[in-house]
């Protein structure tokens, strides 16, 4: 991929409770993303996508967003922790797919109360590792969410937020990048 090609990556909302406060942070990932530029964003919300409870049975859902991830050459994961987790909504989609996630990087955007969400993105690590997909060091982290963005959707510590945001999608390109050209290099093996 010639190094002007915009990079598809797909931002993946992983909270579908009523009172989420995921597409406020993002919404704010996104559209920092859409600033660093060089990327081709899908905004996938797990909220508008009723995957079904029998996995082995796929319906038309199931293919319609496979073929959104397995376009992707990243991923970005925004989620909460709920009791000291990711959410089963998250869980599902995850495990809805297989070969999507394969050679590919994912990274983590997560909030949350004390903890901001990091023992989510530390579980979610280990379920990615498993798929075959590198996940990225660097985390954006919001603790106690709800009291660090204003009115308009926007971190109060903006410098800092907008610090970390950028130091996760550098990282997440060069490993797009370089997983992409590997894969066109030769097949990952399975």
């Amino acid at each position: 991929m010639p190094v002007t090609d915009l990079l598809p990556v797909a931002i993946i909302i992983g909270s579908t409770r009523t009172q989420r406060f995921g597409p406020t942070v993002a919404r704010w990932f996104h559209g920092h993303a859409v600033e660093h530029g060089g990327l081709d964003l899908d905004l996938i919300d797990l909220a508008e996508i009723p995957l079904p409870a029998d996995l082995d049975r796929p319906d038309d859902t199931v293919a319609a967003v496979s073929k959104r991830l397995a376009r992707a050459d990243a991923f970005v994961i925004v989620s909460p922790e709920y009791n000291r987790g990711y959410p089963a909504a998250l869980k599902t989609a995850i495990d809805s797919y297989v070969d999507e996630w394969k050679a590919k990087p994912v990274a983590f955007v997560c909030y949350g109360g004390v903890s901001g969400g990091l023992r989510a993105a530390e579980q979610l690590r280990q379920v990615f590792g498993e798929l075959h997909a590198i996940a990225i060091r660097d985390t954006v982290s919001f603790h106690s969410c709800w009291n660090k963005f204003d009115d308009a959707g926007q971190p109060l510590d903006s410098a800092g937020a907008g610090a970390a945001a950028t130091a996760l999608l550098n990282q997440l390109t060069w490993w797009a990048r370089a997983l992409h050209d590997a894969r066109e290099a030769r097949p990952y093996p399975l």
